[in-house]
């Protein structure tokens, strides 16, 4: 079974990070989405919601195999769970080259472990979780960029 890991911290998810798990979908037998616990940055969502969330909006696809979190390095997560690949999404040249120096560490911590990048259909290169809770944060309509759950999660967050 050709396993892949699609690693991010998804505060939200949205339709940008659930394409990427469509088109990985169409590479990769299993997909685990591994919600990054990042201690250095101030989260949204709490871990259990931000898997919850994921969860439900990932339900119809078979391929998802997992939502979970994890600590550490992403390689050690990576070969615990028997991955062969990493992917991850390319929205911007910006992207590149973050993503770019992370992907030859990880081929250096483990030279067995893939990196796919994937691009995002056009429409969704622009959007970041950042910039979707600026919108929810200011009122405004997020119905276009994330799942219902997610956008009914962000309006009760910023209600207050």
């Amino acid at each position: 079974m050709q396993k892949a890991i699609y690693p991010g911290s998804f505060d939200p998810v949205t339709f940008g990070h659930l394409d990427v798990i469509q088109r990985a979908s169409r590479l990769c037998d299993a997909i685990v989405v591994a919600v990054a616990n990042n201690d250095g940055k101030k989260s949204l969502f709490t871990i259990e919601e931000r898997i919850e969330l994921i969860q439900e909006a990932t339900s119809g696809n078979e391929k998802v195999v997992e939502v979970t979190s994890f600590d550490g390095l992403l390689v050690d997560f990576a070969r615990a769970q028997g991955a062969l690949a990493i992917v991850r999404g390319l929205r911007a040249i910006s992207d590149f080259e973050f993503e770019f120096q992370m992907a030859l560490m990880n081929r250096k911590l483990d030279p067995t472990l893939e990196t796919i990048f994937l691009m995002p259909t056009e429409e969704y290169t622009y959007l970041s979780s950042r910039i979707v809770k600026e919108i929810a944060r200011l009122h405004g309509d997020v119905s276009a960029f994330v799942p219902k759950a997610a956008a009914a999660a962000l309006a009760t967050k910023f209600s207050a």
